[in-house]
């Protein structure tokens, strides 16, 4: 069996969870989240634990609850902590501002970039360089992080661009005579 399925996810308090023939749905502090479920894995909740076991011994059956698992915690993981991604600007008259549900980024095309958010999606710029996109949906905050640095993704000989805050980008040296 998967060994990421063999774990248990300890529900925190606070936290609720339905489970369905063909869906699970999970609501917690910061909201509702639901995952539809294939008929390959069981999902039980015993003592607010959540277990999961594959229907037969197929390796499909395997694969899936382990898959499963990872989906489930992060929906328990979005619903009372929540995630975030932080971006930073590198390079000069490169800004970003959020204004409500839009983000507008300047940089350094002949036009600012304006990057409408999702519905469950916030974003926030502590400084002109800093970009903060939260949510309680892991899969569309790091997407729309995704979308946003591809707008300007970090260039190898300087390292201008938008990168995660903990991504390392390697400079290239200059071409020599």
């Amino acid at each position: 069996m998967s060994r990421v399925g063999k774990m248990p996810i300890p529900l925190p308090s606070g936290v609720e969870v339905t489970i369905a023939a063909d869906k699970i749905s999970v609501k917690g502090p910061q909201g509702t989240l639901s995952l539809p479920l294939t008929g390959q894995v069981v999902v039980k909740n015993e003592n607010n634990t959540l277990t999961f076991a594959p229907v037969d011994e197929s390796r499909e059956a395997n694969a899936m609850s382990g898959t499963v698992r990872a989906l489930v915690n992060n929906l328990v993981n979005g619903v009372s902590k929540g995630f975030e991604k932080k971006l930073s600007l590198v390079g000069v008259g490169f800004r970003a501002q959020a204004q409500g549900d839009k983000l507008n980024l300047s940089l350094g095309f002949s036009h600012p970039v304006v990057h409408q958010m999702p519905d469950g999606v916030k974003c926030e710029t502590p400084s002109q360089t800093e970009i903060i996109i939260k949510g309680i949906d892991r899969q569309k905050v790091g997407q729309v992080a995704a979308e946003v640095r591809n707008y300007r993704p970090p260039e190898p000989y300087k390292g201008k661009g938008v990168r995660y805050v903990d991504e390392v980008v390697l400079i290239k040296e200059t071409k020599k005579k």
